[in-house]
């Protein structure tokens, strides 16, 4: 198969480029606000209100843009940038990093937080199951773009990008598409339906992110100025995602351990009799 060099740019109003890219952001806010709308409504009874979707997008906004240009800085070009300062305010020139992205928003989410008076873990798992499909988006949109292309591959469904050479490729956009936004989302979804202890819902999002992107990671042609790290065996997205998983599972048990230790005991439910 070979990529279908999409245009970059899906339409043109006078001077003005909308890009697809762009355009899979706005998708992804617009999803975050239609399905936070949905979990608000369920969850009226435990403080949440539909309006409050509006204003967790605001702060998440701008924790994206910067956290994730600050993200790309500082994981994968800090050198460079160091030279180069005044390059940092150019985002539209590209490089955002999705770690960076992610601690932009937990910061976003604890100020909306302290104003909200709501418990920061609260908000945590009350956003985790609306992130998947945003991440889809973007994966969507580099797909489009034909960027962050994946390694070299002799499989059948192997994809030449002309724009990048010549070689058949992992389209490993649509991995990561498939693992890190539906299936991410699906999991979530139905695991957060239900009742769950305090930081369970985002443990599990940090643990299910950070594994479907380390096997990804395992597709996708690392970038160029970094390449591999312990003698090829990891990428930078493997090593900033296992930190993810580590603290993820760790959540999850903490949360359950927590929930339980809460219960109030045989004895105690006597008492109260």
């Amino acid at each position: 198969m070979v990529h279908p060099q999409f245009d970059p740019i899906a339409f043109q109003i006078g001077p003005v480029a909308v890009r697809w890219y762009g355009l899979m952001y706005l998708v992804g806010f617009v999803l975050f606000v239609v399905l936070g709308k949905v979990r608000a409504r369920r969850n009226l009874l435990t403080g949440w209100h539909p309006r409050d979707v509006d204003d967790m997008l605001f702060y998440g906004v701008f924790g994206v843009i910067i956290g994730g240009r600050l993200g790309y800085v500082l994981f994968y070009k800090p050198l460079y940038y160091a030279a180069h300062p005044l390059e940092i305010l150019q985002v539209w020139a590209g490089g955002m990093s999705f770690h960076g992205g992610f601690l932009g928003v937990l910061a976003a989410l604890w100020l909306f937080a302290r104003n909200r008076n709501k418990r920061w873990l609260d908000v945590t798992d009350f956003v985790a199951p609306l992130c998947p499909l945003g991440l889809a988006a973007g994966r969507l949109g580099n797909f489009i773009n034909g960027e962050l292309v994946g390694r070299v591959t002799d499989g059948p469904w192997a994809m030449v990008f002309p724009q990048v050479d010549n070689l058949p490729r992992h389209p490993s956009q649509l991995y990561q598409f498939a693992l890190e936004g539906v299936l991410l989302f699906v999991i979530l979804w139905l695991y957060a339906n239900r009742p769950r202890p305090t930081g369970a819902v985002s443990g599990l999002f940090l643990a299910g992110y950070g594994t479907f992107r380390f096997i990804a990671e395992y597709a996708r042609e690392p970038d160029s100025f970094l390449g591999y790290f312990f003698d090829g065996r990891l990428t930078m997205g493997q090593l900033l995602s296992l930190p993810m998983i580590v603290l993820g599972i760790g959540m999850m048990v903490w949360a359950y351990r927590r929930a339980a230790k809460a219960q109030p005991t045989v004895i105690d439910r006597m008492k109260t009799d």
